[in-house]
């Protein structure tokens, strides 16, 4: 497959995680009386991940997370050298999903893209107000579990028919437990797009949306190639 195809794939898959979760969370969350709330923003996550790897993932691999590539590079499973170009497509993927939200949303009187725009936060930014540390050991936490779920469930090969229904169950799961920290990142293209058009508040803070993420992932590849040194030379390892 031609580099120009993959990065096209991960740009339009950025922008559908774009579009599918925060969409959901700008459009639909707290809607009264019918609001999908907590549970139906992780879910909107969970779903466009796991449908966006099944229409996309033969093609790219389905990264659509620059935290997610470098994971594989440091685990061994994609080459440096187009580190790089994914991470420009998924920032680029992740700020048209973020525009069509806004041009949407924008079509509602009274919108005010600094009251809300799913970016994420900490302090008094922070759902529930926490501080700097803990998110930042929020996002390297679950972002090392996702990686780590990842590579493991797509050791036999780049992509299979079965990968991407963990790994969207494992991003709703990631949603569960850390919208109320973060807003939930463990993407920092996702952060960029909703920053960007939030404004300064959320841009400031973007910084943390690009390391926690990217310190968790290159954790959980070192670790997975820890695991495949120490057990290359045993049959049944998988390490593949």
């Amino acid at each position: 497959m031609g580099l120009v195809k993959k990065l096209v794939a991960e740009l339009v898959g950025t922008a559908w995680l774009v579009l599918g979760g925060c969409g959901a969370a700008v459009f639909a969350a707290g809607y009264p009386e019918l609001g999908i709330g907590f549970l139906g923003v992780s879910l909107a996550f969970g779903l466009t991940v796991l449908t966006g790897a099944y229409a996309l993932g033969s093609i790219s691999g389905a990264h659509f997370n620059p935290a997610v590539t470098l994971g594989l590079v440091a685990g061994g499973r994609f080459g440096a050298k187009l580190a790089i170009p994914y991470i420009i497509a998924q920032v680029l993927g992740g700020l048209l999903g973020a525009w069509i939200i806004f041009e949407i949303a924008s079509g509602r009187e009274g919108f005010d893209v600094t009251k809300g725009f799913a970016s994420n936060g900490f302090g008094e930014r922070s759902p529930g107000g926490y501080n700097m540390h803990a998110v930042f050991l929020a996002e390297a936490v679950l972002t090392f579990f996702f990686v780590l779920i990842i590579l493991h469930v797509t050791k036999e090969s780049i992509y299979n028919a079965v990968a991407p229904i963990p790994i969207g169950l494992t991003l709703a799961l990631i949603h569960l437990i850390s919208i109320p920290i973060s807003n939930t990142s463990v993407n920092p293209a996702r952060s960029t797009s909703q920053a960007w058009f939030e404004g300064p508040a959320a841009m400031d803070q973007l910084w943390l949306f690009w390391a926690a993420p990217i310190v968790g992932a290159i954790v959980a590849g070192l670790l997975v190639r820890f695991f495949c040194d120490r057990c290359c030379n045993k049959s049944g390892c998988g390490c593949a």
